[in-house]
C-alpha cells in the first residue's frame, strides 16, 4: 500500500523591500512520504524568494520531469524553472533547456559544497540558471517551524530574509553561488 502525501497549509505573509512586493498567500503544501521537512520548508522559501500569483508548486518529487515550483505564462512556456536540491547535471540541462530562466535552490551543508565542487565549471554554460545554497543551520532552523497550519511572516531586506513564526525567528543569509546575472 503506497503513502499519502502530507497536507500543511501556511498562511504566509511576504514584506520583500528588495523587490517591492508585499502579499498574502493561503499555500497548501503537499509533502510526499519521502520528503524531509527540511526540503519541503526550503521549497517554501524558494516560493517566498520568487512569489508571484502565477508561481506554483508542482507534482515534486512525484513526476520526475516537474521541478519543485515553476511560473508559466498565459500560453503554457515555463518563464521559470526551480527546484531545490542537488541535482545531476543532466537534469539541471534539461531544466534550463525548458525554462526561461532557471533557479536551484541547494542545502545540506557539506554535500551542498562537495555537490558544487563537482558540479560548479559543468554548470558555467548555463546562462539562464542560478545557484543559491541556503546555509545548514538556517534549513535545519526552518524545518523546526513545520506544524501542519502556520501563520508565517516573512521579509526580505538587503538579500537577507526573516521568517518568523509565532515566536520563533529564522534568519536566513543565501549563499549565491551563480547568477543568471
Amino acid at each position: 500500500m503506497a503513502l499519502n502525501s502530507t497536507i500543511f497549509k501556511a498562511n504566509l505573509q511576504i514584506s520583500d523591500m528588495d523587490r517591492h512586493y508585499y502579499e498574502e498567500h493561503q499555500l497548501t503544501l503537499a509533502r510526499h512520504p519521502s520528503e524531509t521537512d527540511e526540503r519541503m520548508m526550503v521549497r517554501l522559501l524558494a516560493f517566498v524568494l520568487h512569489a508571484d500569483e502565477h508561481l506554483s508548486f508542482t507534482k515534486g518529487l512525484c513526476d520526475d520531469e516537474e521541478p519543485a515550483l515553476w511560473q508559466k505564462s498565459l500560453s503554457d512556456e515555463i518563464e521559470l524553472w526551480i527546484d531545490v536540491g542537488l541535482p545531476d547535471e543532466r537534469r539541471v540541462r534539461q531544466a534550463c533547456s525548458r525554462g526561461s530562466q532557471v533557479c536551484l535552490y541547494l542545502y545540506g551543508g557539506r554535500n551542498a559544497d562537495m555537490w558544487w565542487q563537482r558540479n560548479a565549471n559543468k554548470l558555467q554554460r548555463f546562462k539562464n540558471l542560478s545557484v543559491i545554497e541556503i546555509p545548514e543551520v538556517a534549513s535545519t532552523e526552518m524545518a523546526n517551524l513545520v506544524q501542519r497550519s502556520m501563520q508565517l511572516q516573512c521579509t526580505i531586506q538587503d538579500g537577507e530574509i526573516w521568517l518568523n513564526c509565532g515566536d520563533q525567528t529564522v534568519g536566513v543569509l543565501p549563499l549565491v553561488r551563480m547568477s543568471k546575472d
